[in-house]
């Protein structure tokens, strides 16, 4: 890996897109430290340290969520969107067309629609973020009117957008995806806090759960980039086929099913549905109906429950990574484009059965990618249960994402620097 990176910096074209995204990913850093006005910082990253939910959310605003900066949405409305737009393709067939069948024209214009989306999300998501830190704790926002109000609304949409762009802009360099990389630079860029914070409060009886912390991290890692990176290979053969002089096909290849499909996607779509509940209590605590006081307790002592939340949080992940991944990978779409194209599975009949075979594979390999993706989901809880550390704390969502992307990274450096390889043939 050194040697390419070496490789990839005496390459001027290279070396100055690797200094154009990181000079993204700087403006980034910049916008989250910039905060709104009317905001009590400290008390509010005294929240986020105390509230483990909020902290999980924090994680895919890149860190800004806990500043409350102008850019403390991050990408969320944006993946939002592009999560909606997916799910549209399931009900209406001309998105579905978009998505699939209309080439380059149609995911440019799948990719338009998104980010127009983008933009009432990121208000409807900015305005219940502050509604909801406001209900959870007293002093966090002070007294706004309605015109602060809709100037911070409009700030933060500003700031999603803004970050959207970047994305954008770094995903056409071709050194990894830019959303990735914004929320994997959020990550990366709260390490040396926790890292302080931890020598501050140094203690040597902890040792043993120091050691259980950096045992168990390594495993994780580990684990993540085996699950990431494994797949099953199904065979594929092409039947030979004649062409004026030319004779086509007659090759064998294989069609790779990932065993984690879906990636963070299934986490995203379970904080989201955890936030629900949330809202919910805080809504009819404020009612005086006695049947509705007892059911906002209820959903209190149910989410403030760590065995209760982390076994809802782990059925959600295992729901939506099934969910997902049949979302984007449609058995009966790849049977009908192998048969289209003279493909074949060796031993399987074209059409229906190839299609009932890819099936019963996919809900094999998906099943193991969703228990992963599910403990992954809920490690932190175990982890500090059992070395009893608030302050260290296994992010297995945190490892996932940041594993993922630099692996994801370091494919497209290494696919560009084949292809100047090739350049003097």
């Amino acid at each position: 890996m050194l040697s390419k990176l070496a490789q990839l910096w005496t390459i001027r074209d290279l070396r100055a897109k690797v200094l154009f995204v990181l000079l993204m990913l700087a403006v980034f850093r910049v916008l989250a430290v910039i905060p709104v006005p009317g905001i009590n910082l400290e008390q509010l990253r005294a929240f986020f340290g105390s509230n483990q939910f909020f902290g999980l959310l924090n994680i895919f605003s890149g860190g800004a969520l806990s500043n409350f900066s102008i850019a403390m949405l991050g990408v969320g409305p944006y993946i939002t969107a592009t999560i909606i737009m997916q799910l549209l393709g399931m009900i209406f067939p001309n998105v579905k067309a978009m998505m699939y069948e209309e080439g380059e024209a149609g995911r440019a214009r799948f990719n338009q629609y998104s980010r127009l989306l983008t933009v009432p999300l990121a208000l409807v998501q900015g305005y219940g973020f502050m509604a909801l830190l406001r209900s959870q704790a007293e002093g966090l926002l002070g007294p706004l009117s309605t015109l602060e109000v809709a100037r911070n609304l409009i700030l933060v949409t500003a700031g999603s957008v803004l970050l959207m762009w970047i994305g954008e802009l770094i995903t056409e360099k071709k050194i990894g995806n830019g959303v990735s990389l914004i929320i994997f630079a959020g990550i990366v860029a709260d390490a040396p806090n926790v890292l302080r914070q931890n020598i501050a409060t140094y203690d040597p009886s902890k040792i043993p759960s120091y050691l259980t912390f950096l045992i168990v991290s390594l495993i994780v890692i580990a684990g993540v980039v085996l699950i990431n990176e494994a797949e099953r290979k199904i065979p594929v053969n092409y039947a030979k086929r004649v062409r004026g002089t030319r004779m086509y096909g007659g090759v064998s290849t294989y069609l790779p099913l990932k065993v984690n499909q879906a990636g963070v996607i299934p986490i995203i779509f379970a904080l989201s549905i955890l936030l629900f509940p949330t809202i919910l209590s805080q809504i009819l605590s404020a009612t005086k109906n006695l049947f509705m006081l007892k059911i906002s307790l209820w959903l209190q002592a149910f989410m403030n429950d760590q065995l209760n939340y982390a076994i809802f949080y782990f059925l959600l992940v295992v729901i939506f990574t099934f969910f997902y991944t049949l979302v984007t990978f449609e058995p009966n779409e790849i049977a009908n484009n192998l048969q289209k194209q003279g493909g074949f599975i060796p031993g399987i009949r074209p059409g229906n059965t190839t299609a009932e075979f890819l099936s019963r594979i996919l809900y094999r390999v998906t099943l193991a990618g969703a228990i992963f993706l599910g403990v992954i989901a809920v490690l932190p809880i175990g982890v500090q249960a059992a070395t009893h550390l608030k302050t260290l704390s296994i992010g297995g969502t945190s490892l996932l994402i940041v594993v993922s992307v630099a692996l994801e990274t370091m494919r497209q450096i290494e696919s560009q620097l084949t292809m100047r390889e090739y350049e003097g043939f």
